[in-house]
């Protein structure tokens, strides 16, 4: 069961460096409740020995972590940063008694200064400018409301902004914390700055998300282009163009280094790095914010898709053969969810098995009136389809064949493919599987254990469920 109150878990998405086992010790150094597991994403070295439970997820990315976590609130943590003995303590304090609307906390990050007096290099600068924006270097969030929203959108590289835009239009905020975490200055590789430029691929994402403008490319669109047409004239022969073009390049490739080279140190590595690095970054922006435009133009539309409950122990609370509306209970977390599909327009629809009838314990009319009372209860499905035969009878549309899936995804317009089922058992996720739309498993006592092993995704709860099909399903 998951934790209440300020229970948290720790995830860190790792690239390998060394700076890994330094978090770690700090963190496990700190005084403060500790966390209930440590989960390490990526690549990770081999970790050291601490008193915390580590548990690490090769080749996993911060949504892997989270969806692993078993409390309340899940904190995410860069690699590269350190904490100071009493983070524990003030993340405690963070995220105790915050209000419902409250959904994450935010760290303040501290970039050293410079040392020796010496001026901040180019990555130093960096530093400290991220260390304003919207980072997950130190970040807290409700597990229910990242289930919720789906996690974050992996094809960004840096994801954070989106989830926080994601998060308030859902009518979440975020709170700035009193902890801190200190986060010093690494040096870079020598094209890291070329690296990043990646980050215009995701301008067009974003624009198509949240209608984001993006932002202008100007003297990198001017370099670029001074630079082909160098390239170009000279092929054709026509020096004076050339040397005219490749005037307009050097000038502005030199100003572009020397915007970068004046406010650092000046030493020599730095100059060559900037020298290098300015006449590569222009046509590197270019070209990532060409790919970012094209794919987003590449991008079908998104088609009609639906999820599909099981109804006993799923949205509402099992009675064995229930024939009595009165009866009817729904399950935690089912009306928030559905209510919440609805109004994000994803269709939503019933498919359940019911051989109380072909066993003589139900009648249609009876059946029929506990479903009003479901609809009653959590608002209208855009279809129903249930299974009034026995398991001998030898149907088509009995979980866990697929017919009851089908014929509700042919009900709501779509594709079977394009469907998530969530049920409680394995005939649930079978007849998923048999009808090739996805299923999602959440166990309730009913559940076998090997249900639970072969289930392709499980969720600890509805809300979390829901969550996970919209995550993985892009909705």
């Amino acid at each position: 069961m998951r934790m209440t109150g300020a229970g948290y878990t720790v995830v860190v998405p790792t690239a390998g460096r060394a700076s890994l086992r330094a978090l770690l010790a700090s963190l496990d150094s700190g005084t403060g409740p500790a966390p209930a597991e440590v989960l390490v994403v990526g690549t990770p070295t081999e970790t050291p020995e601490i008193s915390l439970p580590v548990r690490v997820l090769p080749g996993g990315t911060r949504n892997d972590g989270w969806r692993a976590a078993n409390t309340a609130w899940v904190v995410f943590l860069d690699e590269d940063v350190r904490l100071p003995a009493d983070w524990r303590e003030r993340l405690t304090v963070d995220l105790t008694a915050l209000p419902a609307r409250v959904a994450a906390s935010r760290g303040h990050l501290v970039v050293p200064p410079a040392t020796g007096g010496r001026r901040p290099t180019e990555d130093e600068r960096r530093d400290a400018e991220h260390a304003h924006g919207w980072s997950l270097a130190d970040f807290a969030c409700r597990h229910e409301v990242l289930a919720a929203l789906g996690g974050f959108d992996d094809r960004l590289s840096a994801p954070g902004a989106d989830f926080v835009e994601r998060l308030r239009r859902a009518g979440f905020d975020v709170e700035h914390g009193a902890r801190l975490a200190l986060r010093p200055s690494r040096q870079r590789g020598f094209f890291a700055s070329v690296l990043e430029q990646r980050v215009h691929a995701d301008a067009a994402l974003l624009r198509r998300k949240h209608g984001t403008p993006a932002a202008p490319l100007g003297r990198h669109l001017l370099a670029t282009a001074a630079g082909f047409a160098t390239a170009g004239l000279a092929v054709a022969r026509k020096p004076e163009g050339a040397a005219a073009a490749g005037a307009a390049w050097l000038g502005l490739t030199v100003d572009s280094a020397l915007r970068r080279i004046l406010p650092g140190p000046r030493s020599r590595a730095e100059v060559a790095r900037m020298a290098v690095t300015s006449a590569l970054i222009p046509p590197a922006a270019v070209f990532s914010r060409l790919y970012g435009e094209i794919s987003a133009l590449r991008e079908k539309p998104r088609t009609p898709r639906a999820i599909l409950f099981d109804r006993d122990d799923t949205i509402i609370v099992n009675e064995p053969y229930l024939n009595d509306p009165k009866l009817v209970r729904p399950m935690p977390g089912a009306e928030q969810v559905l209510r919440r599909l609805r109004e994000a327009g994803v269709p939503v629809g019933i498919v359940s098995n019911q051989s109380g009838i072909a066993r003589g314990l139900i009648t249609p009319g009876q059946l029929a009136e506990v479903n009003a009372r479901v609809e009653e209860l959590l608002g209208p499905f855009g279809t129903w389809q249930v299974c009034v035969h026995g398991e001998a009878d030898g149907c088509a549309c009995r979980k866990p064949k697929p017919g009851l899936v089908r014929q509700a995804a042919r009900a709501l317009g779509v594709r079977p493919r394009d469907c998530v089922v969530i049920g409680d058992i394995g005939a649930d996720v079978e007849a998923a599987r048999a009808a090739g739309a996805t299923g999602i498993l959440v166990p309730t006592s009913r559940t076998r254990e090997e249900e639970v092993r072969s289930a392709p995704h499980v969720a600890r709860d509805l809300v979390e469920a829901v969550g996970l099909a919209i995550g993985e399903r892009s909705w």
